[in-house]
C-alpha cells in the first residue's frame, strides 16, 4: 500500500473503531408517537396576505411534565409516572403548534404562520398546553389546552379547551387515542380564531 493511501484510510478505521464506544443520546423506545392532522390542507393549497393580516400561532408553554419526550400518565393528582416503551417523536407542545396551525389553515379563510414570539403579526395565537397524556383514574388520553388570542389593538382573550378519547396505556390504544383528542382540540381552537 502506497503512504498516501494509508494516510487516508488510517481516520476512517479510527472512526469505525470509536463507532462502539460513543453513543448519542439515549436508545429510542420502540414507539414513538406525532400528531397528524385529520384535516389538512389539500397538496397545492397556498396562502398570501401581509404579515400585518397573518396569524401566528406560536409554540405553547408547557409545565415540566410535558417539556420532555415521555408520554405521561397522571395516576392520581399527585402522582404521575410514564409511558413504558413510547415517546413522543418531538416535545409535545411544538407537535401542537404545528396541528394548531395546519388545522387553522386548512379552513383556508386566513394566512397562518408558525412562528416563534415577536414577529409583528396582527395576531398572535399563544398558551399553555396543561396536559398530553394519560388518565389512569379515567382511563382516558387527555389534551388540555389554554390557549390565549391577543390582537396588536391589545385586546386579548384566553379560552380553555380540553379533549378525551378513551383509551389504555399500551401505545397502540394511546397514540391514535391522543391523536384524536388533540384532533379535537385543534378544531375548536381553529372555530375559536375564526
Amino acid at each position: 500500500m502506497r503512504a498516501g493511501t494509508i494516510a487516508r484510510i488510517a481516520p476512517l478505521a479510527a472512526l469505525a473503531l470509536l463507532g462502539g464506544c460513543i453513543s448519542f443520546g439515549a436508545k429510542a423506545p420502540p414507539t414513538l408517537f406525532d400528531l397528524t392532522a385529520e384535516n389538512p390542507a389539500p397538496a397545492g393549497a397556498g396562502q398570501s396576505g401581509s404579515l400585518s393580516s397573518a396569524l401566528v400561532v406560536e409554540v405553547p408553554e408547557a409545565p415540566l411534565a410535558l417539556a420532555v419526550t415521555r408520554v405521561p400518565v397522571q395516576i392520581d393528582a399527585s402522582n404521575l409516572a410514564y409511558v413504558k416503551n413510547a415517546g413522543w417523536v418531538e416535545r409535545p407542545a411544538r407537535l401542537m403548534q404545528r396541528l394548531l396551525a395546519e388545522t387553522i389553515r386548512a379552513k383556508g379563510s386566513r394566512l397562518v404562520l408558525e412562528s416563534e414570539p415577536g414577529t409583528g403579526a396582527s395576531e398572535v395565537l399563544s398558551g399553555r398546553l396543561l396536559a398530553m397524556g394519560f388518565d389512569a383514574q379515567t382511563n382516558m388520553a387527555v389534551v388540555r389546552l389554554d390557549a390565549m388570542r391577543s390582537s396588536k389593538g391589545g385586546l386579548v382573550q384566553v379560552r380553555r379547551f380540553e379533549a378525551t378519547q378513551g383509551a389504555s396505556a399500551k401505545p397502540e390504544a394511546l397514540g391514535p387515542a391522543l391523536n384524536r383528542a388533540a384532533n379535537d382540540v385543534a378544531r375548536q381552537v381553529a372555530e375559536w380564531v375564526g
